[in-house]
């Protein structure tokens, strides 16, 4: 089964950038991202939160980037996303701060959530599968 359109998660980009793995499951889904290899939907809450967290102090120093090469990546991302704005749900993430997560997987019936959070994985809403960075790859086959 491969996933027609997935969402993925804050923690799997800020992985990526800060790894020096480039083989790396969250790498070759940021690089997956970056070349438009596969659907994936945003939202600017989303993309707002990319950004929050890329340039909070303690991340920024262990990726080296600033605001301008961070702006450049997430440019880059959203040529490559869908674009969707997001209503509120009643279906709640397991954490407060991941309920536009949900808001934003339900809008297209089959949409994936790609998270490195394991409290998301292990409490995936009924109306979709929650998959790992390893998962997500091991469907597209990479």
């Amino acid at each position: 089964m491969k996933p027609t359109v997935i969402v993925v998660d804050t923690n799997v980009i800020v992985s990526a950038v800060i790894t020096d793995q480039p083989q790396s499951p969250t790498c070759l889904i940021l690089d997956g991202m970056l070349a438009g290899r596969f659907t994936f939907l945003l939202s600017t809450e989303l993309l707002s939160e990319y950004r929050r967290v890329l340039l909070r102090p303690k991340i920024q120093k262990l990726h080296g980037l600033d605001e301008g090469e961070v702006d450049a990546i997430l440019t880059e991302i959203v040529v490559n996303g869908v674009m969707r704005e997001t209503l509120k749900v009643s279906r709640r993430a397991p954490e407060k701060g991941d309920d536009h997560l949900w808001a934003l997987i339900s809008i297209q019936p089959g949409t994936m959530l790609v998270t490195g959070d394991k409290l998301l994985i292990k409490n995936p809403p009924d109306f979709t599968t929650v998959l790992s960075p390893r998962e997500f790859l091991e469907l597209l086959e990479i």
